[in-house]
């Protein structure tokens, strides 16, 4: 039997994505319609955090123009809820531990497109900066608190 508390953390990086209205993007995920996120994912093996983070924005949204505003001061932890661990990943992480990007969107809104090979997203908007605690799922509360709060001044 696995003791889910002794598996590792995910690497990963995540993207706070603003547009001229200092409207923050986010995707309601394919397989929680319930819930709505902002991009992020995974670090391959060969990548750097700003490799990986332009490579996972492009992935989960076609989005390509963009500027870079700054990288997060630290790493953002989270732990998935228990009937979760187990699941996600193949099993193989208890969570993520994230680096976070502030990432100015500077092309048209037409550039987004959610279909690029494996969709995460079914559907996108913009958001104000202090809905997003209140749309996402719950066990990434504390997390987006803490983006917001890094990022907020920067927009």
């Amino acid at each position: 039997m696995i003791n889910f508390k002794d598996l590792p953390y995910r690497n990963g990086v995540g993207m706070m994505v603003f547009n001229d209205q200092k409207k923050i993007f986010v995707g309601k995920r394919i397989d929680n319609q319930k819930a709505w996120q902002m991009p992020q994912g995974g670090i391959d093996n060969d990548e750097d955090h700003v490799s990986a983070a332009k490579r996972e924005l492009y992935e989960e949204t076609g989005i390509r123009s963009i500027r870079i505003i700054c990288q997060s001061k630290k790493e953002f932890v989270y732990d998935l809820p228990d009937q979760l661990v187990g699941k996600i990943w193949k099993g193989r992480y208890k969570g993520q531990r994230q680096i976070w990007f502030l990432i100015k969107f500077l092309g048209p809104q037409s550039e987004v497109n959610l279909n690029q090979g494996n969709p995460e997203f079914i559907e996108w908007k913009w958001v104000d900066i202090d809905e997003l605690p209140n749309i996402i799922v719950p066990f990434k509360k504390k997390l987006y608190l803490s983006v917001i709060n890094e990022f907020r001044n920067s927009i």
